[in-house]
């Protein structure tokens, strides 16, 4: 009876590292920390309204569990949340706002009113939002308008997770 009292937990966490494996494998192994030279933060329609996005089109999200211009997402959290990262300030397009764009110094992490911005691994095309509402890493995750507040609203998402099994 002790011996099944172990294994289910070991079980939980090989799951748990094979999601976080499969979901790195099948983005590529990038983690999107940076969109190269031409990194901005723009806007794009989306089901949840205009939300915020980087020079390519992928959706950015803030973590409800951040400090304002800190970022307190794990190293694990990471591997399923990579953070929008810059070696420079990111130019602004279209509607978003240049004066609420930031830098975390040290990090690079690319930061929109004081939130830390990050992408979520299951966003596979341009303005995707699957990462919309989920609870994961002690907290909640949701894209940003273009004022950087949080868009709550579930929307009519594609999203294919509406909740998360490998959170923490």
């Amino acid at each position: 009876m002790n011996r099944a009292r172990l294994t289910v937990p070991i079980l939980a966490v090989l799951l748990i590292a094979a999601v976080v494996a499969f979901f790195v494998a099948t983005s590529g192994g990038a983690t999107h920390t940076s969109a190269a030279s031409s990194s901005a933060v723009s806007l794009k329609q989306t089901s949840l309204g205009s939300v915020l996005v980087d020079a390519n089109g992928r959706t950015l999200y803030l973590f409800e569990g951040d400090r304002p211009n800190v970022s307190t997402l794990s190293a694990a959290g990471q591997a399923i949340w990579p953070p929008f990262t810059s070696k420079a300030k990111p130019a602004a397009m279209g509607a978003a706002d240049a004066a609420l764009i930031g830098t975390i110094p040290g990090s690079g992490q690319v930061t929109y009113k004081g939130h830390p911005l990050y992408y979520y691994v299951g966003d596979q095309q341009s303005g995707q939002t699957t990462g919309q509402g989920l609870n994961q890493f002690g907290a909640r995750w949701y894209v940003l308008s273009a004022a950087g507040s949080a868009i709550t609203s579930p929307g009519t998402s594609t999203s294919q997770n509406t909740s998360s099994t490998y959170g923490y």
